[in-house]
C-alpha cells in the first residue's frame, strides 16, 4: 500500500492486521454484534459521526461510578482521591496518545468547545479580558485577517466568523481543487498568509471527502511570516486513524489541535484542546467560577494557570476516565497497523462504489492521501431517502450535510449521504454496503 504521510503523522513501517485480529477487534465492540433494523447483520458505516465503544470502556465507565465517584480536587477522603487519580491519569494518557505533553491538554466538553475556546479567548483578549499571561498578542482588531477554509466542519468556521464580528477583523478563506483538496496553489497562498494573518483555522482530514490536507506549504507560509499566525487544526477525523505528534505539528507551527473522545472510542460529553503553553498562558479565561480561581474577593479575581484556567466547574470524571481506556485500547491496538487495513477497504470502497451506476463520489476518487470517509451522492434520489434503503438492508451511514455546508456547495449539493470506516470496520461490511447500493436506484425506479 502507499503509506499515508505528512507532518504530524507519526506512522512507521508495519503489516495489516491479521484477519482473525480483526476478528477480535470486532468481538470487542458489543453494539456491532445487535441485529440491524431488518434483524439482519449490522454493518455500522458511520464511524466519522461517532465511534462505537469496546467492551473495556463501558466497563472503566461503569466501574469508575461504582469505585470511584467522589468529587475531584476537592477534599481528601478516598473516593475523591481516586476520583483526582483518575482525571489526572487521563489527561496524561490521552496527552501522550497524541505526543503531547499533560499541562498542555485542556479538556473540554467536545471538540467544537475546544475550538470556540481558542476563538473566544482570544476575542475576550482583543476585548482587554484579564488573565492571559504569556508571550502572544492576541489583540485582533480591523487591520486584522483569519484565514479558514472551504472545506471546514461548522464547528472550525462559525466559530472564526464571530471572531471576526467581535473584532472587526477579515476573515478570508482558501477555496478547494475540483476533486475537494483544499488549494495549496504556491500563489495563492502567497495572497492569503500575509503579514496581516493572525490566525489560521483549519481540517486535518475533511469531514465529507476524507483529504488529508497538505499542511507542509500552508505552515511554510504561516512560518514565513514575521509575526506567526495562530494556527489551530482540526485533528478530529485524523486522532482515530493515525497516529498523531503534537510534538511534531507544533514544531512545524502548529498552535493548537482539537480532539473528540467519542470519535476515538470514548465517551460522549468529552474532548479536547492541545495546545502549546505559549498559546495556553496568553489566553484569558472564557469560562468562569470554581476549579479555576486561585484567590476571590468581593470585587477582583485571580486564576489558575492552564490547563486549570480553562476547566470551570465539576469535571467529566466518569468520560474522562473511559477516554483513558480508549485510548489505551487504540495503543495496544496499534493505529500504524489498523490504518492499512482501513487503507485497504477504502480501496474496496472507492473501486465498488465507482462501478455502481448513478453514483458520484465527492472528493479524491483514489486512496492517495485520504482516509476512509466517503460522501457520495445517488442521481435522482435524496440523500435521507439513500439511507433508509441502506439501513433496511442493514447498512448505518450518515445524511444530510454533514455540518459542512460549504464543501457541499463546491460540489452543487446541499446534502449527501457519507460512509466512513472505523478500526472494526471489515470487508464483510464494505462488502454488504455495497451490494446495498446497488439497489437504490433500483428501488426508486420500479
Amino acid at each position: 500500500m502507499t503509506q499515508l504521510t505528512g507532518i504530524g503523522i507519526a506512522a512507521r513501517d508495519n503489516v495489516a492486521l491479521s484477519q482473525s485480529e480483526l476478528a477480535a477487534i470486532v468481538a470487542d465492540f458489543p453494539t456491532l454484534a445487535t441485529p440491524a433494523r431488518d434483524g439482519g447483520r449490522l454493518a455500522y458505516l458511520d464511524s466519522a459521526a461517532t465511534s462505537q465503544k469496546p467492551n473495556c470502556v463501558i466497563d472503566t465507565v461503569t466501574e469508575f461510578y461504582e469505585r470511584s465517584n467522589g468529587a475531584a480536587g476537592r477534599s481528601t477522603y478516598e473516593l475523591a482521591d481516586r476520583a483526582t487519580a483518575a482525571w489526572d491519569d487521563a489527561r496524561a494518557a490521552v496527552a501522550s496518545f497524541v505526543d503531547a505533553r499533560p499541562q498542555q491538554l485542556v479538556f473540554t466538553k467536545n471538540a467544537t468547545e475546544a475550538i470556540n475556546l481558542v476563538a473566544l479567548g482570544i476575542g475576550n483578549a482583543s476585548q482587554g479580558v484579564a488573565g492571559g499571561d504569556g508571550p502572544l498578542d492576541l489583540n485582533l482588531g480591523a487591520v486584522d485577517e483569519i484565514l479558514v477554509t472551504r472545506a471546514e466542519h461548522h464547528a472550525n468556521l462559525v466559530p472564526w466568523q464571530i471572531l471576526a464580528q467581535r473584532t472587526g477583523a477579515k476573515l478570508r478563506w482558501l477555496e478547494l481543487t475540483p476533486d475537494g483538496r483544499i488549494d495549496t496553489n504556491p500563489a495563492l497562498l502567497a495572497q492569503a498568509i500575509n503579514s496581516r494573518t493572525r490566525v489560521v483555522a483549519l481540517t486535518h482530514v475533511s469531514n465529507v471527502t476524507g483529504a488529508i490536507t497538505d499542511l507542509e506549504p500552508i505552515l511554510a507560509a504561516v512560518r514565513a511570516q514575521e509575526r506567526k499566525p495562530v494556527v489551530v487544526l482540526d485533528t478530529c477525523q485524523s486522532s482515530a486513524h493515525l497516529p498523531l505528534s503534537f510534538a511534531q505539528l507544533a514544531s512545524a507551527g502548529v498552535d493548537a489541535i482539537c480532539l473528540s473522545s467519542h470519535k476515538m472510542l470514548g465517551p460522549t460529553g468529552i474532548g479536547a484542546l492541545v495546545a502549546t503553553e505559549e498559546l495556553l498562558y496568553s489566553l484569558p479565561p472564557v469560562l468562569s467560577g470554581g476549579s479555576m480561581i486561585e484567590l476571590v474577593d468581593m470585587e477582583h479575581s485571580t486564576y489558575m494557570a492552564p490547563p486549570a484556567r480553562f476547566e470551570a466547574g465539576t469535571q467529566p470524571l466518569a468520560q474522562a476516565a473511559g477516554w483513558h481506556s480508549a485510548v489505551d485500547y487504540l495503543r495496544e491496538l496499534d493505529l500504524s497497523r489498523s490504518m492499512i487495513n482501513e487503507h485497504e477497504l477504502t480501496g474496496q470502497l472507492l473501486e465498488g462504489m465507482n462501478r455502481v451506476e448513478g453514483v458520484r463520489l465527492l472528493g479524491p476518487a483514489n486512496t492517495t492521501q485520504r482516509l476512509g470517509v466517503v460522501a457520495f451522492e445517488v442521481e435522482g434520489v435524496h440523500p435521507h431517502d439513500v439511507g433508509q434503503v441502506l439501513d433496511a438492508s442493514g447498512v448505518a451511514v450518515r445524511t444530510g450535510h454533514h455540518c459542512a455546508q460549504p464543501i457541499h456547495a463546491h460540489f452543487g449539493l446541499r446534502a449527501s449521504a457519507r460512509v466512513s470506516l472505523g478500526v472494526y470496520s471489515t470487508p464483510a461490511d464494505v462488502s454488504q454496503f455495497l451490494d446495498a447500493l446497488q439497489n437504490v436506484r433500483k428501488y426508486f425506479n420500479r
